[in-house]
């Protein structure tokens, strides 16, 4: 840990000090308002006029505005440790939230505005990569190198996706969507290899060593390429299902390595243990689809709405307390509910459907009624730490 001191002249808001705060406040508040809109146009059939379709809106939404905050605010804050060296604040972290916030807006205008749109989406991407490019290399940290063309290929899907909503690209829209998906989901992966066994180590009170292993490590992300690509060549084929249950296996094999009894009681270990747990159901609900023809919307919500959603709002609610200053071990008791709402919103999302079809519109309004009061939840309960000082008088 680096003990970081004020930048010099520096006397701004405490909400600018450094990323995860503007962004994940941002990724929260968007997350209740777009979940809002959503959910008055799927159930209450509001009508619609924008540029883009409702479903194709709410698609590219919630993983290039509400996915791409989380992943700005977490890296801007985690590339700072890495490196030490002091990431965006102040009036140049203002002006790439206003940019990213810009594109959201943007797209609710009509197809004239949609050009705009797309130029200020992407334009935030290419910025976010080059401030977490630059203390990486100032540094020559190389190893982050992973995380940043992780990055930079969610930037290369969303354009993709701009590409097929302007008809450049035919099969864009489609491409760019799952390739983002797919791609956040790369990245939980690599962060959960880093950091749930070590969280899992230090945060509870017996001592546990948990297993790691390198041939896992190698296999799962060489698959999970190829499941990537062939689901968006060949969507749900047989390879798909085949690729979708090799993955479900070592996934599986990895998280029961990194298991211990202790983490029930601890709600910021058991939200990633769980979230984890939800990509593996998806991987097994991609099979289902080839087997039993059920729904791919059912594996796509697993990860998105349990996988994703935990995992984000895990990662928020501990990345806030550990850089405000705040006792990580010690989280707010309220903590246990939001996880729980998000943890119950994807099991209705995925399971209730699946189970009985004909009240289909009724269990999906009750997952977005949960989600919404999961992250309402969350910003009463974080929203003052994210624009109040730090409580030990550091700068961050």
């Amino acid at each position: 840990m680096h003990m970081h001191k004020q930048p010099v002249g520096y006397t701004g808001a405490a909400i600018l000090n450094l990323g995860f705060r503007p962004f994940f406040a941002g990724a929260a508040i968007f997350s209740v308002l777009s979940m809002l809109y959503w959910m008055a146009v799927y159930v209450l059939a509001w009508h619609w006029q924008t540029a883009l379709p409702a479903s194709t809106w709410h698609a590219h939404e919630m993983v290039y505005g509400y996915g791409m905050a989380v992943i700005a605010g977490f890296l801007l804050t985690a590339v700072r440790n890495w490196t030490g060296v002091q990431t965006l604040h102040g009036i140049p972290l203002l002006l790439l939230f206003l940019l990213w916030l810009a594109a959201r807006l943007l797209l609710l205008g009509d197809a004239a505005i949609l050009k705009w749109a797309a130029m200020a989406d992407v334009l935030f991407n290419a910025l976010l990569v080059a401030a977490l490019a630059w203390p990486i290399f100032k540094v020559r940290q190389f190893k982050q190198l992973g995380i940043l063309s992780k990055v930079l290929l969610l930037m290369l899907a969303n354009l993709l996706f701009y590409a097929g909503v302007l008809e450049i690209s035919p099969w864009g829209v489609h491409a760019g969507l799952y390739s983002g998906v797919y791609l956040v989901l790369a990245l939980i992966f690599v962060m959960s290899r880093r950091v749930i066994p070590f969280f899992i180590e230090r945060g509870l009170d017996q001592a546990v060593t948990l297993r790691n292993r390198d041939w896992l490590d190698a296999a799962s992300l060489l698959l999970f390429i190829g499941f990537w690509l062939a689901d968006i060549a060949w969507p749900d084929s047989l390879p798909v299902a085949v690729l979708a249950g090799t993955l479900c296996v070592l996934h599986g094999i990895r998280l029961t390595g990194w298991y211990a009894a202790g983490i029930w009681s601890r709600p910021l270990l058991w939200v990633l243990f769980l979230a984890y747990a939800a990509v593996i159901v998806g991987f097994a609900l991609k099979v289902a689809v080839y087997v039993l023809a059920i729904s791919p919307f059912l594996p796509l919500h697993a990860f998105t709405v349990g996988g994703i959603g935990l995992f984000t709002m895990g990662m928020m609610a501990r990345v806030t307390l550990g850089h405000t200053g705040r006792d990580v071990l010690q989280p707010p008791s309220q903590v246990s509910w939001m996880f729980a709402l998000l943890l119950v919103s994807s099991i209705v999302r995925v399971g209730l459907p699946w189970l009985d079809t004909a009240h289909y519109v009724y269990w999906i309004g009750l997952s977005q009624l949960l989600w919404i009061l999961a992250f309402t939840l969350f910003l009463w309960v974080f929203l003052p730490m994210l624009y109040r000082p730090r409580t030990d008088g550091q700068f961050g």
